[in-house]
């Protein structure tokens, strides 16, 4: 990109992924300000930051448990959009992950601002973010995902159309926070019960034993597809995810050039049947006998340094200042058409 731009990273946020965000944003400011590109931090729980508030902030890394919710504010948030620094910006980076800034809400805050906005419009964040929606387009787009009930649900229906075991989870939050993995009808309520803490609605899944992928898309290209090998447990949660240790992340994943393109396929029809834009994730499971079934879809998958979507671009040769260059290059382009 030649054209030196200026940038709001908005981070924080009020989600349970929090702690993410800032690490997303650190590591998105100092790449875009090593590229000569002008940048502001700004979180949306605490406004422009100083030099010194964004020094502090940076600081701290991704804690062992997600942080405590805190509350979504309009009005805030219309206030440092309409912050006087905002005027002189040509672009909003969103470093947000969950929540009001990737489930629509954040978006359509931007919308009326009139600048661009990395990642998916209003109506695609708020299709991904909702997984029972998410699951459905799928079904309809081709793309195999478990079956699924949404609670209330008793243990009798649950086996009859699900079987054990299940995966509860909340319908509309990331980083697998407030999810569990239920082996008999005796768990199924109390699973229920903590999962509602994160949400108002939550799914039940058909558990798929399997190896763990994951498919980023940039623009209209599918990348590298990893795999993620957990060292403990059966589940890829929120520690696995951040903390070192968790999990070895094997890029490309150690499946056969068939399989790969097949979930690189799977990937791209997901992007496109949940109306995403500019870049996201795709979750899957392969079971035993190598059938491909679509988890989730992530509109602002995380750009930390342990995250999936850099590690996909790196193994294709595209540096980490290069992939947030070419997500910002993703967001201007409705205005340059070619």
């Amino acid at each position: 990109m030649d054209a030196k731009l200026k940038i709001a990273v908005l981070l924080g946020g009020s989600s349970s992924e929090r702690d993410v965000s800032i690490a997303s944003g650190a590591q998105v400011v100092r790449a875009l300000r090593g590229k000569g590109h002008q940048v502001w931090a700004v979180d949306t729980m605490a406004g422009w930051l100083s030099a010194a508030e964004e020094a502090h902030l940076f600081a701290k890394g991704v804690a062992i448990t997600p942080p405590d919710f805190a509350s979504f504010h309009a009005s805030r948030l219309i206030a440092l959009l309409n912050a006087p620094q905002a005027g002189e910006i040509d672009l909003w980076f969103l470093a947000l992950h969950g929540g009001a800034g990737e489930d629509g809400r954040m978006q359509g805050l931007l919308e009326m601002t009139g600048i661009p906005y990395t990642g998916s419009g209003v109506v695609g964040s708020a299709m991904a973010m909702d997984k029972d929606i998410t699951k459905r387009l799928l079904r309809t787009a081709g793309v195999p995902t478990p079956d699924w009930l949404m609670a209330p649900a008793d243990a009798r229906q649950v086996a009859r159309q699900l079987g054990w075991p299940v995966v509860v989870k909340p319908s509309k939050q990331g980083s697998t926070v407030g999810l569990s993995v239920v082996r008999e009808a005796d768990g199924l309520q109390s699973a229920i019960r903590q999962a509602m803490q994160f949400d108002d609605e939550v799914m039940i899944e058909r558990f798929v034993q399997g190896r763990e992928l994951t498919c980023p898309v940039l623009g209209n290209e599918a990348l590298t597809v990893g795999e993620i090998v957990l060292k403990r447990g059966e589940i890829f949660d929120y520690e696995a995810k951040y903390q070192p240790g968790g999990a070895d992340e094997v890029f490309p994943a150690a499946i056969s050039p068939e399989q790969s393109l097949q979930v690189q396929r799977l990937a791209l029809l997901a992007h496109r049947a949940l109306k995403l834009k500019g870049y996201s994730r795709s979750d899957f499971r392969m079971d035993a006998a190598g059938a491909l079934w679509c988890l989730e879809a992530n509109t602002l998958p995380g750009l930390t340094a342990m995250s999936l979507l850099p590690q996909a671009a790196a193994a294709q040769g595209i540096a980490f200042g290069d992939l947030v260059e070419r997500i910002c290059l993703e967001a201007l382009r409705p205005l340059h058409p070619r």
